[in-house]
């Protein structure tokens, strides 16, 4: 927080309440991101999903190399599968 900066109990609760949700967050996110890449038709498009893909797997706690073989083959079957893995073990 910035020097001087406070938060009420109310906002408190809000943060608190955010990161105790986490995990259902970024497995929605995950799956929502599944979608729009199977129905993706534009290479830079595709890459950038991709990218928030990367991004929300690294939050997630799931062994790397498992995470990296799936970016690197750039699959959206394995990417469901994983997040049904995530979705299950949380």
């Amino acid at each position: 927080m910035a020097k001087g900066q406070h938060l009420t109990p109310y906002q408190k609760g809000i943060v608190n309440r955010y990161y105790q949700h986490l995990d259902a967050l970024t497995a929605q996110k995950l799956g929502e991101l599944v979608s729009e890449l199977y129905l993706c038709t534009e290479a830079k498009q595709a890459d950038k999903l991709w990218k928030q893909a990367q991004i929300a797997l690294g939050k997630t706690g799931l062994p790397p190399d498992r995470v990296e073989r799936v970016l690197a083959a750039r699959s959206p079957e394995g990417l469901a599968k994983l997040v049904t893995e995530f979705s299950k073990a949380r």
